[in-house]
């Protein structure tokens, strides 16, 4: 598992990415917003930015989500 650091209302939160190599997924969850998803290894990349966006967009304000789910984005391809 990695922790990350990332900025949600002005504080920073850590970010849990666990990587399941047999089974083919990435688990993110950031628990300061209660917020949580899978990421398969193929999913395609617009589809996964708009799910993402969107359900992130749920529990913080639009800017904090674009934010946000660019840097998860980018710590899932770089696993």
């Amino acid at each position: 598992m990695k922790i990350r650091k990332a900025t949600i209302f002005n504080e920073t939160k850590n970010i849990y990415l666990y990587e399941n190599k047999k089974e083919e997924y990435t688990l993110v969850a950031v628990p300061s917003i209660e917020w949580s998803t899978i990421i398969p290894y193929e999913e395609e990349l617009k589809p996964l930015k708009e799910r993402t966006l969107t359900s992130i967009s749920q529990r913080v304000d639009d800017i904090t989500a674009s934010d946000l789910t660019n840097k998860i984005l980018h710590w899932v391809r770089e696993m």
